[in-house]
């Protein structure tokens, strides 16, 4: 798979030989303006696949797993009205899961948080602010947004997270710098849900049954009405199946607390 450090050598490389080619044949202008455009698309497609692991390294599944495992995540809580119900079933079905929080959410409902704690599953930083501009945010910027959701969180629970979860999926060489500082490890995932979209609970389901198998990692959100039916029903089909949702740390084999 195509790297950003990759793609930006070889780009240099061309640049030089079309200066070089210019020398002695010339070379029209749309090829330096064709260069460009294929530098950014790549950049930008790239910027928008994690699984791509073109900016840095996110782990986005397991596929060597022996066990019928699964992991569900949860991104852009913790949320006072759907976390609790997505708490109950995720009880009701012995299941584990992962909770990506923001660190707003977290101060604003710090109860909450701990319950998820205390239900035995895992937690990660999801940026504090969740801003739409985060994939603009400098360098420092990134760092202190994931530092000031980790302080949070080791201050309710006194445990440092080192999962994260990019903000809509972003990826850049800002973030990357980022977490060489913070030393989060990103978590990607290897089924998206869409269930923040307008897609129907019927579709958002068949999106994730249609493709799940052992040791892949489910991207859903604790933030909707649509999210809660749809987990109860991925749960009943994960029993049927006899797949077991585990929390990521588990299914990928690494720490997620320092």
């Amino acid at each position: 798979m195509l790297r950003f450090k990759t793609v930006n050598f070889l780009a240099v490389l061309m640049i030089l030989l079309l200066v070089g080619v210019h020398f002695f044949v010339g070379t029209p202008w749309w090829s330096y303006l064709l260069l460009a455009i294929l530098w950014l698309t790549l950049t930008t497609v790239g910027s928008f696949h994690m699984r791509w692991n073109y900016h840095l390294k996110s782990l986005n599944s397991n596929p060597l797993t022996k066990k019928n495992c699964v992991s569900l995540t949860f991104d852009d809580g913790p949320n006072p009205e759907f976390t609790p119900q997505i708490l109950t079933l995720l009880k009701k079905h012995k299941a584990k899961a992962t909770f990506f929080c923001i660190g707003k959410n977290i101060e604003e409902n710090t109860q909450l948080f701990q319950e998820i704690l205390a239900q035995g599953h895992t937690v990660g930083n999801h940026t504090y602010s969740h801003a739409n501009s985060f994939g603009f945010f400098s360098t420092q910027k990134v760092v202190e947004e994931l530092m000031q959701t980790n302080r949070l969180a080791n201050k309710i629970s006194g445990m440092e997270m080192k999962l994260y979860r990019p903000a809509f999926g972003v990826t850049n060489p800002s973030i990357a710098k980022a977490l060489q500082v913070t030393k989060l490890q990103s978590i990607g995932w290897s089924i998206r849900s869409l269930d923040t979209t307008k897609s129907s609970e019927e579709t958002i389901l068949k999106r994730i049954t249609d493709r799940i198998y052992k040791g892949d990692i489910v991207l859903l959100h604790d933030s909707s009405e649509k999210s809660v039916k749809v987990l109860e029903r991925l749960l009943l089909f994960l029993q049927a199946n006899h797949l077991e949702s585990v929390t990521v740390d588990q299914l990928l084999e690494i720490e997620a607390y320092a």
